[in-house]
């Protein structure tokens, strides 16, 4: 199996954490959930967001998978409630 760098930023002024996949800005995640459903349309890790948070695969950069601020903005400004959050670029809804 290819190992694979994944990185989670920092949160930033919005309260998302880029994502980046072998130096790769994949996308923006705004809570644990989002990066387990990330990582999972990704095709990197199987299972639930207590095994992304334990994942040896991620490396976690200005605080673990606990810290997620919000500060307004992020994709459920706009996303239908229940909706996941369409994390990949190019697919969000018109």
């Amino acid at each position: 199996m290819v190992e694979h760098s994944v990185i989670v930023e920092a949160p930033y002024g919005s309260g998302g954490r880029h994502v980046t996949v072998d130096k790769e800005i994949l996308s923006t995640a705004y809570s644990l959930h989002d990066l387990t459903v990330l990582v999972q349309y990704a095709g990197l890790l199987d299972g639930d967001e207590l095994d992304v948070a334990e994942s040896e695969l991620i490396e976690w950069h200005g605080g673990g998978p606990e810290v997620w601020p919000r500060q307004g903005g992020g994709p459920n400004c706009w996303a239908g409630p229940g909706l996941p959050s369409p994390l990949v670029r190019g697919t969000r809804p018109a």
